[in-house]
């Protein structure tokens, strides 16, 4: 029998390609952009931050103040404690508003309800004054907090700090009072991670480490 050349039919292979194309595109869920813009300090920290049970401070270039909490459930529970400690009243409509995983808290309490009752696009445009955190006797980041603190009663709660590179000291020491006042002594800080710098010290132990297979422990 006369020998003939091998054909592969490549179409079987292309149409599973181009389904599993689709699905990871319709699957994937993209990252929403950050509702606060903040240019985190640089670091070469290569630890990646929590994505889950997350209470997260944020500090702007302007030392104002924000509060945030991951869990919507949580949340929700921290508002109830905030509310009647502070005798507000919501409607669900603005609780529903208030446990968007986007929704975070950069008013005092006076404005909380009014802030809340807006629609998204009203709140895009206002130039919101950050949680009351100079005033020793009102620091108000205390009181969420403390209210985050009971939400996770029991369970655990990873508290970030994200500061801008150009925030004001005093905002930060605040801050820092509201984590010492209700006993909160461990956070993590959210930077910008670069590379070592050559010739440095930390470059150097990387480059022993690598050598010897020892971590230090330094």
């Amino acid at each position: 029998m006369p020998r003939k050349s091998t054909a592969i039919d490549m179409t079987a292979m292309c149409d599973v390609a181009f389904l599993l194309l689709s699905f990871f595109i319709l699957a994937t869920k993209f990252k929403p952009p950050d509702a606060l813009t903040v240019a985190t300090p640089n670091s070469v920290s290569s630890k990646t931050a929590p994505e889950k049970d997350v209470v997260l401070v944020t500090i702007d270039k302007d030392g104002k103040v924000y509060f945030s909490m991951s869990d919507g459930k949580k949340k929700l529970e921290a508002l109830d404690v905030i509310l009647k400690s502070k005798g507000i009243t919501f409607t669900d409509a603005e609780k529903a508003a208030f446990a968007k995983e986007s929704a975070f808290v950069g008013v005092p309490f006076g404005s909380l309800k009014s802030y809340f009752s807006k629609t998204e696009d009203e709140i895009k445009g206002l130039n919101l004054p950050g949680i009351p955190v100079l005033d020793t006797l009102d620091n108000q980041l205390s009181d969420w907090l403390n209210a985050a603190l009971v939400a996770y009663a029991g369970g655990r709660m990873n508290l970030l700090v994200k500061g801008d590179n150009a925030s004001k000291y005093p905002s930060f020491k605040s801050v820092i009072s509201a984590f010492k006042k209700n006993e909160q002594f461990k956070f993590s800080m959210i930077t910008n991670p670069e590379g070592v710098p050559e010739g440095s010290e930390l470059y150097k132990r990387g480059l022993e480490e690598m050598k010897t297979g020892k971590k230090s422990t330094e």
